[in-house]
């Protein structure tokens, strides 16, 4: 590894530590990178991932205070820390993901409009998906995002290692956030599906001859989609708001 940095160090004409110190840099905001909203997606070439990372590295390695060298533990540490800012937003993409999944499955649209991928999801999940990212670039979520990680070098100064304890508190309290966000977002399919099942109940034992399944069943399918008509405008305004309120608190809160 000495012997990569000397090599850098003469190509660029910079001092050894000024190159330890853009890579220390770069591992905190390349492991974020590829997590983030927008950035991190897989559809997303790795090439524009990556450029875009050390780009961000060049912008914020001068405002970010220089230590002393680092070592190994220093670059994991930063590695680790990234990956944590990364996973706090990447996880209100996986909550958008997971309320399209309940209200597709609470409507029967799972399996008819399954996506096809690495990561094959319901259709309900990859429009709201894809309506989240727009909404996030939109809001001018990336800009912030690099915000976010200049704003956490006041808080873990860099080569310093997190706190497990903290950490986990921190990462179980964001998943219940996220998943509690989730389960509101999708509480009126969950709802209507509710009191479909019950409605065919009732028809069911009144007319025990009647195939009340199949004639309910494109019934159910029909007012999940105007279901989604309805309420999706709603659902992304309040995701919006929930993660537009994250990267206000700053890395502790977000």
């Amino acid at each position: 590894m000495n012997g990569l940095i000397a090599e850098l160090a003469r190509l660029t004409g910079q001092a050894d530590e000024v190159i330890l110190h853009v890579a220390l840099v770069f591992m905190r905001v390349g492991a974020a990178v590829f997590l983030l909203p927008a950035l991190g997606e897989m559809a997303l070439p790795r090439r524009v991932r990556l450029g875009a990372a050390v780009t961000i590295t060049l912008v914020l390695a001068p405002a970010v205070p220089q230590g002393s060298t680092p070592g190994m533990v220093e670059f994991v540490s930063e590695a680790v820390t990234g990956l944590a800012l990364g996973m706090g937003l990447r996880l209100f993409i996986l909550g958008l993901q997971t309320a399209g999944a309940m209200a597709a499955q609470s409507t029967s649209l799972a399996q008819m409009f399954s996506g096809t991928g690495p990561e094959p999801q319901p259709a309900i999940a990859s429009l709201l998906t894809l309506g989240g990212l727009a909404l996030f670039v939109t809001m001018g979520g990336l800009e912030r995002s690099v915000a976010l990680l200049l704003q956490s070098y006041e808080m873990v100064p860099a080569g310093r290692m997190l706190v497990p304890g903290d950490l986990a508190h921190w990462g179980i309290a964001r998943v219940a956030r996220v998943f509690a966000l989730a389960f509101a977002l999708a509480a009126p399919f969950l709802i209507a599906a509710l009191l479909y099942n019950l409605t065919l109940g009732v028809i069911n034992r009144a007319m025990p001859m009647l195939m009340v399944a199949l004639i309910g069943a494109p019934a159910l399918t029909l007012g999940g989609l105007v279901l989604l008509a309805a309420t999706a405008p709603l659902m992304l305004e309040i995701w919006g708001s929930s993660i537009d309120a994250a990267l206000a608190r700053g890395p502790a809160g977000g």
